[in-house]
């Protein structure tokens, strides 16, 4: 696992400009075949959550997962790693108003399309969704953010919005949240049915 994070790490610092080498070294002796390109850690930090549910050992199995800081990155991202790159399969997970970028992106590396799975929204929605605005309150007030949460929906811009919309403003607004809800709503899943793109997606790795 450690030597995967050198290779995400040292593909992070290529598409920032930097020296390709210890990328190309990297994914010849780890045997790197197939790049999962997500928008940020909160995406990571649940699609790593599921693997490890299921048992799976995405870097065992040559898959690295890589948060690119965001959707517009994906071009550059898909261009170093897919066909014109370092030859990787690729796949990955995005919100319906980002699949523009992926697509064009994807097209450009003369990858297929079919290997993005789209999350209407964001996936903190599909997550939201698949358990329930009350089972998610439950994790928050075990998490010590209940009084946050309650003074966020008495806000008079969340009035007018779902129950669901409300919870998902409010995991977005404190730097870290999204990312520590990531692992902590997948992994409360408990049997219910995984959201259709993050499951697509694992089953496809």
């Amino acid at each position: 696992m450690a030597d995967m994070r050198a290779f995400r790490d040292a593909v992070t610092d290529w598409a920032a400009g930097g020296a390709d080498e210890p990328a190309h070294t990297l994914a010849a002796r780890l045997e790197v075949r197939t790049a999962v390109l997500l928008e940020g850690p909160s995406d990571l930090a649940a699609v790593e959550t599921l693997a490890a549910l299921r048992s799976r050992d995405l870097a065992g199995e040559g898959v690295c997962v890589i948060p690119m800081g965001g959707a517009m990155s994906v071009g550059r991202y898909a261009g170093l790693l897919g066909r014109t790159g370092l030859g990787l399969r690729l796949t990955g997970l995005c919100d319906e108003r980002e699949r523009g970028y992926y697509d064009r992106a994807l097209d450009r590396a003369r990858a297929p399309r079919d290997g993005i799975f789209v999350c209407v929204r964001d996936l903190e929605e599909e997550l939201i969704r698949a358990l329930g605005v009350a089972r998610v309150e439950e994790i928050v007030e075990d998490e010590g953010d209940l009084r946050a949460w309650r003074t966020f929906v008495r806000q008079p811009a969340q009035r007018s919005e779902s129950p669901e919309q409300q919870m998902r403003r409010f995991l977005g607004t404190k730097k870290g949240r999204k990312i520590r809800y990531g692992t902590l709503l997948v992994g409360a899943l408990d049997g219910r049915r995984t959201p259709a793109p993050l499951d697509g997606l694992l089953a496809s790795l």
